[in-house]
């Protein structure tokens, strides 16, 4: 019988440093679930999302494939049209990361990651066994996001009022990495929870 697995949900707000902590998970040997992998995934050519999106933004389609620059821009400030996106996309993103988890549960791993930017903002986080939040300071976070090619200032506080507030990220999470100190710190916090994982699945 298949043993579902202990899932961790990594999130962060925008150049927190979330993708090198998955990184850091990867390293340690638990497998990986990325949230925006699996949209590329599905806005690919052939994708499963391309006709759902075809029928609700046509000019954001180019070569069978979503042109996620044209549909940013058909989206951008209109909530009710980025609800409408959403609906269609959600459903399909969400069938991805079961598969992941199904297959994680098949294998026998006792530990997995989700990596998954809007965990909370989408409510993705309701029924994981823990939650880890990325984090800096909001210098720091500006200064990464704005050396970004294309980051704009004006583009930086669109993503950032899309996204909860990073300490309220924090004061939700089981677990908090600091990515400002080097990657030898957020290593061994990326251990230290592993750690406290593993005791944890122990006990119960």
């Amino acid at each position: 019988m298949a043993h579902k697995p202990f899932v961790i949900g990594l999130t962060g707000s925008i150049a927190m440093g979330k993708s090198e902590t998955a990184r850091l998970f990867a390293e340690e040997g638990l497998p990986v679930y990325d949230a925006d992998a699996a949209i590329r995934k599905l806005y690919a050519r052939g994708g499963a999302a391309v006709e759902d999106i075809a029928e609700l933004f046509p000019d954001a389609i180019r070569d069978g494939a979503v042109d996620r620059t044209l549909l940013s821009k058909q989206v951008a400030g209109d909530p009710a049209v980025l609800k409408k996106l959403e609906a269609r996309v959600h459903p399909l993103v969400r069938k991805e990361r079961d598969a992941f988890l199904d297959a994680a549960a098949r294998r026998g791993d006792a530990i997995v990651l989700l990596d998954i930017p809007l965990l909370f903002e989408t409510g993705a986080h309701q029924g994981l066994d823990a939650v880890v939040v990325a984090s800096a300071p909001e210098s720091v976070q500006r200064e990464r996001a704005l050396a970004r090619p294309g980051m704009t200032r004006q583009k930086f506080e669109a993503l950032l009022a899309r996204q909860m507030p990073d300490v309220e990220k924090r004061a939700k999470a089981h677990f908090v990495v600091v990515t400002d100190k080097g990657l030898d710190h957020a290593r061994e916090q990326v251990k230290m929870i592993l750690a406290a994982v593993r005791e944890k699945i122990q006990k119960s």
